[in-house]
């Protein structure tokens, strides 16, 4: 039962921060009320303690006074309930007498920021009121600051983004065959990355890493990329330096720190053959193996000036062959198989990009 809800003077600083009080006998409501009304606070006093968990759920409080010993629900129960949906409250709690005072390991368990004696004086418990609000004040400034920090960051990515697209867009401008590729990219090793069931973060690294990977084209003189026949060693050589220039151009925005493995190692091999550290196995960044599979599938299926896009029965036999040495082999085992039996999958990601 609801016993007091008092509003106070909204010129008193203290009128701010709300404060629930629970306790099952209405007499020490009626007094925190009374006490807690003469310090300016917005007081909201109830005598049942699973009305208190509602209330805590549907309405904002900065700190909860809370009885121990209560029928039907003792305190550290109501706490326990409380922190499964509110970890941020400040909680101080009350008890009779301190030999009825939950065991320490509980108070650290629930994250309960005090406890007070009973009294019919309150000094003490102002003074850990006080000290409560203090910590609350300090909390929403520091909640504030970082929302503000959040914001300035989201604009500085979101500017770093816009750049980089920028410089891609570039790119797929010097090569026709780079449009369209480096999204199909990103695509299939996301596709790959939840077969696998990657987190969250190392689906945006192959995302946003599959977007970029082949950046540092930009580096490569228009006439290699555009050449319609075979590439002389030299030429080869000039188009090997795009992981690296890729890596370089990104490594100035702390925002790509977390994809420049994909976009420098996307072309090494399991066997140690690839380019440009000749990273073998286990040292090939596990991202970096999965965007080697997208991008060597999307260059196989895609028609390029000197040939047409390889059947999906041939593709699917050169991953087999080169499993354990161009690709990891289970990565390998595991692309066959949706290359077999989820192709409609794939089927979807090619036609928003042809």
């Amino acid at each position: 039962m609801r016993i007091g809800n008092i509003q106070n003077d909204t010129n008193n600083p203290n009128s701010s921060y709300k404060i629930l009080a629970v306790d099952d006998e209405p007499g020490i409501i009626d007094s925190l009320s009374i006490f807690l009304k003469r310090s300016g606070y917005s007081f909201t006093g109830v005598t049942d303690p699973v009305e208190a968990i509602k209330k805590i759920k549907n309405e904002h409080f900065d700190l909860l006074l809370l009885d121990f010993i209560m029928t039907p629900l003792h305190g550290d129960q109501v706490v326990e309930e409380i922190r499964k949906f509110n970890k941020e409250l400040y909680i101080l709690l009350l008890t009779g007498h301190k030999d009825l005072a939950p065991p320490l390991e509980t108070i650290r368990r629930l994250d309960i920021q005090g406890y007070c004696e009973k009294s019919d004086k309150f000094d003490q418990l102002l003074l850990l009121i006080e000290s409560g609000i203090k910590s609350v004040e300090q909390m929403r400034e520091i909640k504030s600051i970082n929302e503000k920090l959040a914001d300035t960051y989201k604009q500085l990515e979101q500017a770093y983004m816009e750049s980089i697209q920028t410089v891609r867009y570039t790119v797929e401008a010097k090569d026709t065959y780079t449009r369209g590729h480096s999204d199909r990219v990103s695509e299939f090793s996301v596709l790959i990355g939840k077969k696998l069931g990657l987190s969250e973060d190392d689906l945006r690294r192959l995302k946003i890493g599959g977007l970029f990977h082949d950046v540092g084209k930009i580096g490569v003189p228009d006439n290699i990329l555009q050449k319609e026949g075979k590439l002389s060693e030299d030429e080869y050589s000039e188009i090997k330096n795009h992981p690296t220039i890729g890596a370089h151009i990104l490594s100035t925005a702390s925002i790509f720190q977390d994809i420049l493995p994909i976009v420098k190692y996307h072309h090494e091999r399991y066997d140690g053959k690839g380019y440009p550290e000749r990273l073998q196995g286990e040292n090939i960044p596990y991202l970096a193996r999965i965007t080697a599979v997208a991008d060597t599938f999307d260059a196989m299926t895609s028609k390029r000036v000197y040939r047409d896009s390889i059947p999906l029965d041939q593709v699917i036999e050169e991953f087999k062959r080169c499993r354990g040495t161009q690709f990891d082999p289970g990565l390998a085992d595991l692309f066959v198989d949706i290359l077999e039996n989820d192709y409609n999958s794939i089927l979807e990601i090619q036609k928003k990009y042809e």
